[in-house]
């Protein structure tokens, strides 16, 4: 019996949950897509959704992943591994980009929920990866924790990026086009 027997339920969840809010995300960028934007803004607006869509397609990927019928662990820990390890290296160049764009001023929270807690859930699946062999159930208890805070994050960044458009950005937009 392979280790990973019982957690379809969990993943197809979660893997539903993630492209769900993909296509929410996609419904939502295009509503507000007529909303004029300055060059900064619109590099910053890509800067705070796109990680938030790698995010959710990276839950839908290791949930497929790990509900296909694997006959071992094995094949299923080095994909989640490079999942890990390349989500990573992608959080590193999001830490870059948000320190260096100018549209908006990061906070703690935008620095812990872009970069801090990503890089964690990745790094757990990288770590998870290597000890799987040695002690399945955790190491799957390990995956099951970073995709559903991979998950976690999205739904705040999406919320966050939504309530930032309709709050702010729009009574802005509303202002300067009362002055013009």
């Amino acid at each position: 019996m392979t280790p990973l027997r019982g957690w379809e339920n969990f993943f197809v969840i979660v893997g539903s949950a993630a492209g769900a809010l993909i296509g929410l995300q996609f419904v939502v960028m295009t509503l507000i897509a007529n909303m004029p934007l300055s060059r900064s803004h619109a590099h910053a607006g890509n800067l705070f959704t796109t990680p938030t869509v790698v995010h959710f397609g990276a839950v839908l990927l290791l949930s497929a992943v790990v509900c296909a019928p694997w006959n071992e662990i094995d094949s299923v820990a080095v994909i989640w591994g490079l999942v890990g390890l390349v989500g990573v290296v992608y959080v590193v160049v999001v830490g870059r980009r948000l320190r260096l764009q100018t549209a908006y001023q990061a906070v703690l929270e935008d620095r812990l929920c872009h970069v801090v807690l990503p890089f964690a859930a990745y790094a757990m699946l990288a770590v998870s990866a290597c000890a799987v062999n040695s002690y399945p159930r955790p190491g799957l208890f390990l995956v099951g924790a970073a995709v559903l805070l991979l998950l976690f994050i999205g739904i705040h960044n999406a919320w966050d990026i939504i309530t930032y458009h309709v709050f702010v950005k729009g009574p802005e937009e509303k202002e300067a086009e009362r002055h013009r």
